[in-house]
């Protein structure tokens, strides 16, 4: 499962096998017992979310867009394409 970035308690990676075939680039957030899985393509958005609210979704999409050049190269980075 590689960790991508951290802030405070949320954690966003991936997980290693991301399925066949692969989904499109995308992230997962985990944070005290919530998790959420954030597309990146063709739009930012959420793909699903447990447990977090609409003001945490909001700051989990914010972050992912200041940090989606990040997000992208390491995900091409890990799986290769």
């Amino acid at each position: 499962m590689p960790l991508v970035f951290s802030h405070q308690s949320l954690k966003f990676f991936f997980y290693s096998n991301e399925g066949n075939p692969r989904e499109p680039v995308h992230v997962h957030v985990r944070s005290a017992g919530a998790s959420a899985k954030v597309w990146l393509h063709p739009t930012i958005g959420i793909a699903e979310s447990r447990g977090f609210n609409s003001k945490e979704l909001s700051a989990i999409l914010r972050l992912v867009m200041e940090n989606r050049q990040i997000i992208e190269k390491t995900w091409h980075d890990y799986f290769g394409n």
